[in-house]
């Protein structure tokens, strides 16, 4: 069982640069994949960067790509995204996530959150203009 604890999230205006951090229980931490998702209300919970367990190989969202860093330190159990240009569209609610056992860099794989077995409960990030 991994239990995922968001924080860092805010309040910012455009341009600006937030980091969020997800601190993570247990040691199957680091033996995955890890990722951040966003949702706003009403749309569909979006990828936005992953992670593979060690740290070597990262992937991400066309529209951050760029601008966002995700990053892992194994040794304090943490995962994090580091934004920068932060835009008003990059406002949503970030989700951490913790991927399954199985699990594949494949875009229609892990883009979807159902390759995903473990949730933090989400930090607000809103970007005014």
């Amino acid at each position: 069982q991994v239990q995922l604890v968001e924080s860092g999230g805010g309040l910012v205006q455009a341009g600006d640069s937030l980091r969020l951090s997800c601190a993570a229980s247990g040691r199957t931490f680091s033996t995955r994949a890890a990722a951040w998702f966003r949702q706003v209300p009403g749309k569909e919970r979006e990828f936005v960067a992953v992670t593979s367990s060690s740290g070597g190989r990262t992937e991400y969202a066309d529209s951050v790509k760029g601008r966002f860093t995700i990053s892992r330190d194994n040794g304090k159990n943490t995962l994090y995204l580091q934004m920068n240009s932060l835009k008003p569209e990059d406002t949503a609610v970030y989700y951490c996530a913790v991927a399954r056992s199985s699990f594949y860099f494949i875009r229609s794989l892990y883009s979807s959150s159902g390759e995903y077995d473990y949730w933090g409960q989400g930090a607000q990030v809103t970007v005014s203009s």
